[in-house]
């Protein structure tokens, strides 16, 4: 940083001796602008550790260096945002203090746009708050980048979920439920609970919700929400088109899943998309193509509607897929809305969330478990074993627990119930 001050100071210099042949207003100028630079500077090194997500280890605070330096394009785009996302006093980061004995950790990816991480995470969280009053509701976000955006674009702090997580342990919880608002059992939910077993013997219990769509019955209760949201646009002449995110792990496969059985039940003209695995966009149009179509109607199938869904969806860009099917010859309509808003899906997160709060009677009531798991000198390595493993199977996330648990006993050897779900 100090190389990087004297840097700056010798361009000033510089510029100020070349400015020197014009008028007395261009030199003024140009040594205020150098001025400004040079404290600004100062106050990015004041201040850098303000931009970490959490105040947690050395290894952590480095990690959110590497992240900083890693984004460097991205905080220079920042510069030029040039749209509002809505006011950022307006959600409830829920990191507060004084918690209680039990907490229920809603974990999501997160979004730096303000109205819809207050209308969608913020939504899901109010939800999940007033169907378990005994719980104190608190949040994590697992992308540091949305974190530091929103800090240093709104000096709002996100806690992520290691800081979440050390949250509850210095409140002494002692009951800790964790809800992720993911959509699937892909990657990110098994470091996810990777992560959480780190934390694990600092509670006596620990329980996991799963994603939103898990099992059959989730997929029925989605496809019903999306269409029942969509169904005013539904006249027989537009194709109603869902982009997602998309991954290269097998859990992409929930998209096509949702396809077929829309197609299966008669939803002819509705199509499922996404942006970064298949069915690709081209996919998508081709399918609407074959249709006798005249308008397009176009929403995300992401929990929030963020960057993707503003800028890959409804963008102006040239291959955003409003621009695609407008120069297909389509009347297109972008609905920026995420699946947070919609009432039948937050209620899809509360079973979730208590299914793994019964699961926890259900441990209880079989202590000699815990007791025959606690006399096995090699329980913390079976542990992480089982939490860490990559399924190499073909098996349905059909097939998964209703959740996992992790508790503790007396002696603080951590307890672990229950495989991680498996990918599709």
């Amino acid at each position: 940083m100090k190389k990087l001050i004297i840097s700056l100071m010798t361009v000033s210099i510089l510029v100020l001796t070349l400015t020197g042949c014009g008028n007395k207003t261009a030199s003024s100028d140009a040594e205020n602008t150098s001025s400004q630079n040079i404290t600004d500077v100062s106050e990015e090194e004041v201040n850098i550790d303000e931009i970490a997500p959490a105040d947690n280890s050395v290894e952590d605070l480095d990690a959110v260096s590497d992240d900083a330096s890693d984004t460097d394009t991205d905080d220079a785009d920042d510069d030029d945002e040039n749209y509002d996302t809505g006011d950022a006093s307006l959600d409830n980061v829920r990191n507060q203090d004084e918690i209680g004995d039990q907490e229920l950790l809603v974990v999501s990816f997160g979004t730096s746009f303000n109205d819809s991480r207050r209308l969608t995470i913020g939504a899901i969280e109010d939800t999940l708050e007033k169907s378990f009053s005994d719980y104190s509701v608190r949040r994590g976000f697992t992308a540091d980048i949305v974190i530091n955006h929103v800090q240093k674009r709104d000096g709002i702090l996100i806690d992520n979920v290691d800081a979440a997580l050390q949250r509850a342990i210095d409140n002494n919880v002692k009951t800790l439920v964790v809800q992720p608002t993911h959509l699937m059992n892909g990657l990110e939910y098994n470091d996810i609970v990777d992560q959480v077993a780190q934390y694990a013997d600092g509670f006596e219990h620990v329980v996991f919700g799963e994603p939103l769509l898990t099992s059959d019955e989730d997929f029925k209760k989605v496809e019903q929400a999306i269409v029942d949201w969509t169904a005013e646009y539904d006249d027989g002449e537009t194709a109603i088109c869902f982009m997602g995110h998309g991954t290269e792990a097998d859990s992409n496969g929930v998209y096509q899943k949702m396809q077929d059985l829309l197609t299966a039940d008669g939803y002819k003209n509705y199509f499922i998309g996404t942006v970064e695995a298949t069915p690709s966009l081209d996919d998508v149009l081709k399918a609407v193509q074959a249709g006798e179509y005249k308008r397009v109607i176009l929403e995300p199938l992401m929990v929030v509607a963020g960057d993707h869904a503003n800028n890959d969806m409804a963008g102006d860009e040239e291959d955003s897929w409003k621009s695609v099917f407008e120069n297909a010859g389509y009347e297109v309509t972008c609905l920026l809305r995420g699946l947070g808003e919609n009432e039948a899906i937050r209620q899809i997160y509360v079973e979730h969330a208590q299914a793994a709060i019964d699961s926890i009677g259900t441990e209880a009531e079989n202590p000699s478990k815990s007791e025959e798991n606690s006399d096995s000198s090699s329980e913390e390595d079976s542990i992480d074993e089982t939490i860490s493993q990559d399924s190499d199977t073909e098996d349905s996330e059909l097939d998964s627990p209703a959740s996992e648990v992790i508790a503790t006993d007396a002696s603080g050897v951590a307890d672990f119930d229950g495989e991680p779900d498996e990918e599709l």
